[in-house]
């Protein structure tokens, strides 16, 4: 059901009830009871008129009566009206925004280095599961090549990709080249194909080299010949980083043996949750799924809260939080959507 079709539906009363239900159970994990909504709602209604509203948002499907209390939770439908319609964000503190971008400005390895440092401060901000799905290099688009020489025919590749990211190959050459040989075939080499993504360029640079060798003067053929080894592929790297796993222990209806097991193997086979964040890419903005709308079993009791990170105005990965359906979405949400902010702003520096 819809947010719009189940506004219809809801009178501004039953939404403010509504909206007063689910803040409680977020606090305290609880079900609710007609008495305390009575008193958090600030409404002098008597009992009975509570009864029936709370009846009413059960027969809608935003509510449910577990069998052992007289009070009611939250459904997944009811935090969705909840999140679409009667949430209100919390601005971030400015002293963490600092501090979040002071951590990703530390000095660590390029590329998955400042991919963990984010997803543990996510982890440690919502005391959930952090995310971040690491930058995609074949999409990585070529900022400037540059060879360096090491010794007699070995020289170092040195490649900036517009993520920031530094990629370094040690290459073989047919000859000994000097400094000022190896610089004017990295201006060729950076001229031709800066602004490329790394597939295209070893795509373009084996159908030239497969070409017509006719017109290729020297100093063409040799800066192919060691473009194709300079951006040849790299042994697999980490796809997705997960920080905080054992954050969700804490939460009492996620804490059973059976569902922990499913979340850990998730975590651990990452195929299903890389999926999700894959989705997400294609997605504009702060993307959010609450219990079964992420389409797996496994996320079946959480919801997953994702952004984008771009570089250059392209989405170059998607980051997120995992955790139960009861958590504070008016302040995960801002937390999520900064630091995407800031690491995509991280990786442009860099």
């Amino acid at each position: 059901m819809s947010a719009k079709a189940s506004d219809n539906q809801m009178n501004e009363r039953a939404q403010h009830f509504l909206k007063v239900l689910i803040e409680r159970y977020i606090q305290d994990g609880q079900p609710v009871g007609s008495r305390t909504l009575a008193r958090d709602s600030g409404l002098d209604l008597s009992p009975a008129t509570i009864r029936n509203v709370m009846s009413d948002l059960e027969e809608l499907g935003f509510i449910a009566s577990p069998h052992t209390s007289a009070g009611r939770i939250p459904t997944a439908s009811g935090y969705r009206v909840f999140v679409d319609s009667l949430l209100s964000l919390q601005p971030i503190d400015q002293g963490l925004i600092a501090q979040v971008q002071h951590e990703l400005e530390l000095p660590t390895e390029l590329g998955t280095g400042i991919v963990q440092s984010a997803s543990k401060m996510l982890s440690d901000m919502t005391r959930m599961a952090g995310v971040v799905m690491v930058p995609n290099r074949n999409q990585e688009k070529v900022r400037q090549i540059e060879f360096v020489p090491l010794s007699n025919t070995r020289v170092l590749a040195v490649i900036v990709t517009s993520a920031g990211e530094i990629l370094n190959r040690i290459i073989e050459t047919s000859r000994e080249f000097g400094r000022a040989e190896l610089e004017q075939l990295s201006n060729y080499i950076t001229h031709h194909y800066a602004g490329h993504d790394l597939e295209n360029v070893r795509r373009e640079v084996f159908d030239e080299m497969q070409a017509t060798r006719a017109d290729m003067d020297r100093l063409m053929a040799e800066a192919l010949t060691m473009a194709k080894q300079a951006f040849s592929e790299t042994d697999a790297e980490p796809d997705m980083v997960v920080s905080g796993q054992t954050n969700l222990m804490d939460f009492d209806e996620l804490a059973q043996m059976d569902r922990l097991r499913g979340l850990f193997d998730a975590f651990t086979e990452k195929q299903e949750i890389l999926h999700l964040l894959d989705r997400c890419l294609e997605a504009d903005g702060v993307q959010i799924y609450i219990g079964e709308e992420s389409g797996y079993q496994t996320l079946r009791d959480c919801s997953v809260i994702t952004a984008p990170y771009e570089v250059d105005d392209e989405v170059i990965g998607v980051l997120g939080v995992i955790g139960p359906t009861r958590m504070a979405y008016d302040k995960v949400i801002p937390i999520v959507d900064v630091t995407a902010k800031l690491l995509g702003a991280a990786l442009k520096t860099r």
